[in-house]
């Protein structure tokens, strides 16, 4: 078992799973909340898509919160939150593999700081995922950062869904979030609704329950 500490934050979260065993799944969907939800929360998502042998994975960050400040903030001053959650996401993905699922039957999704983490996983993981999903989130970092990530995502169908006035998430950062998942490969279907609030709507929903059944 790996036990919280002062590096790893999320060390000791619980992992809650819904739909099909992971075992017997043809797409595992690991999930990611936002800040201030729940595990819980998010994994009532599940209960939105159509597809009966996809299994779904919610990790929950110690606190309700995977990192302390915005997204926008620089790097190191969500440390080591940011680290760790990178971490969880990480052991998550390698037990899958262990367990014989390969990345491309792996989808990343998550909504807003979840999103976030999604899309920055990804990033700095890159190859053929079965899909990544960035409800209302973006690649982390101020403005200006770097994005010469290695590796090609080879394919991976990518959603970026987000208001184009959403308070939390800059409409900038959404389109370059996409653009550089563009140039890593991926096949980005970008989504931006007028004056939507910070939320998920029933067209994103419907992009990803097509998604998941493939």
């Amino acid at each position: 078992m790996t036990l919280a500490n002062d590096a790893h934050p999320h060390g000791n979260q619980p992992v809650l799973h819904a739909g099909a065993e992971v075992g017997e799944a043809r797409l595992v969907a690991i999930l990611l909340h936002g800040r201030g939800a729940s595990a819980g929360d998010i994994l009532g998502l599940a209960h939105e898509f159509s597809a009966r042998d996809v299994a779904y994975l919610a990790p929950e960050a110690a606190g309700h919160t995977w990192y302390p400040y915005s997204f926008l903030t620089p790097i190191e001053q969500n440390e080591p939150g940011l680290g760790s959650a990178l971490r969880v996401v990480t052991g998550l993905v390698h037990d899958l593999q262990q367990r014989g699922v390969a990345a491309d039957r792996i989808v990343l999704m998550g909504f807003s700081q979840g999103a976030c983490l999604a899309s920055e996983f990804a990033a700095r993981h890159a190859r053929r995922y079965a899909g990544v999903v960035a409800l209302s989130g973006g690649l982390i970092g101020p403005p200006g950062t770097p994005r010469n990530y290695a590796g090609t995502f080879d394919g991976t169908p990518a959603l970026f869904g987000c208001s184009d006035v959403d308070p939390h998430i800059p409409l900038e950062r959404v389109t370059e979030s996409a653009s550089a998942f563009r140039r890593m490969g991926a096949k980005v279907d970008e989504r931006i609704y007028p004056r939507m609030g910070h939320t998920v709507n029933t067209d994103e929903l419907a992009a990803i329950d097509a998604l998941l059944a493939g």
